[in-house]
């Protein structure tokens, strides 16, 4: 197949499944293996999405026909694996949160760019076409001079202390799990931190279950952003300005419509569908960049996953909650 790129999957969770799935509703997308540290696992997966099964990570790096490797493992394997994967030859695409803190976030970045090999943090709503629409139409002026953005991620997941994200020792916690996506796409829109503030509780396990902070940024905006395992929230992202503003409906992260509102009075729903599950829009992204020998993508800049793993891991300074990686 032209232009074919053939990946590899690190891991064969939820949300390895659900990438693997996308795949297969992206022209070009081959899913060559996937690897796990149980063959079972690997089999079963690769029976599922097709593909060769490996029982571990490091015979899936220097297996010699993949370009592209997806990293699904938990928050604390990230580092590794994507080093494991890099320093292989292989391009990478590392699940959020991008890695435990800003230290290993470097080593990561450091590797790429010495190999000039692709790397991307898997911010998928970045890519989705609701969040294009909002950016379109900030850039238009409708709304003004942007000034705020307010943005939650509430779930109350249906699992016990001993899941993963309740794990400390697996980077559990609703700041790492959730609480990056309303980061990140308020960083997008308003530019770098510059200041926060932030507060939490905390859980029996040790790790965060609600988490809100303030962030001033650098054009002059503030953002407000809170994640939670404790209430269900909207998970809506609005962005206002000074002749008014735009929401990213419920749930932000899967929105498929934008509503505009004016001071005037007059409001606009704009339908925004997304491909396949959502994740599509990323594959795409990744392949395109890759492709075009392009070593970062222009949507969403290695600098700026850097940047928010400097902001995570203040707030988490902040707030008290430290991990075994932060040692």
């Amino acid at each position: 197949m032209a232009n074919a790129v053939r990946w590899g999957i690190l891991g064969t969770g939820k949300i390895a499944r659900a990438f693997a799935s996308a795949l297969a509703d992206v022209p070009g997308a081959v899913l060559a293996a996937v690897a796990s540290r149980s063959l079972d696992k690997a089999q079963a997966f690769a029976r599922d999405f097709g593909g060769l099964a490996f029982s571990s990570y490091q015979a899936l790096a220097d297996a010699a026909d993949i370009d592209l490797v997806y990293v699904a493992t938990p928050h604390t394997e990230h580092v590794g694996n994507a080093l494991m994967a890099l320093r292989a030859g292989k391009g990478v695409l590392v699940e959020k949160a991008f890695t435990m803190n800003l230290r290993e976030a470097e080593q990561v970045v450091t590797l790429a760019r010495t190999r000039r090999l692709f790397l991307m943090e898997a911010m998928w709503t970045r890519y989705l076409p609701a969040f294009a629409e909002v950016q379109r139409i900030i850039a238009s002026g409708q709304i003004g001079q942007v000034r705020q953005v307010v943005a939650d991620f509430g779930v109350t997941p249906p699992f016990g202390p001993e899941h993963r994200i309740f794990n400390a020792a697996l980077g559990g916690g609703a700041l790492l799990d959730l609480g990056i996506y309303p980061l990140s796409l308020a960083a997008a829109l308003l530019g770098p931190v510059t200041d926060i503030r932030a507060q939490a509780i905390m859980g029996e396990t040790g790790v965060d279950v609600q988490t809100a902070f303030t962030l001033k940024h650098a054009d002059g905006g503030m953002s407000v952003c809170s994640c939670s395992f404790l209430a269900r929230s909207p998970c809506e992202l609005t962005v206002s300005g000074t002749l008014g503003h735009v929401r990213m409906n419920t749930m932000f992260h899967r929105a498929t419509s934008v509503t505009l509102a004016l001071a005037d009075g007059s409001t606009q729903t704009i339908e925004t569908p997304y491909l396949g599950n959502g994740y599509v829009h990323e594959v795409m992204e990744a392949q395109r960049c890759f492709l075009a020998g392009l070593t970062e993508s222009p949507a969403m800049k290695l600098s700026d996953t850097l940047a928010l793993m400097g902001v995570m891991d203040e707030i988490r300074r902040q707030v008290g909650l430290a991990y075994d990686s932060d040692r």
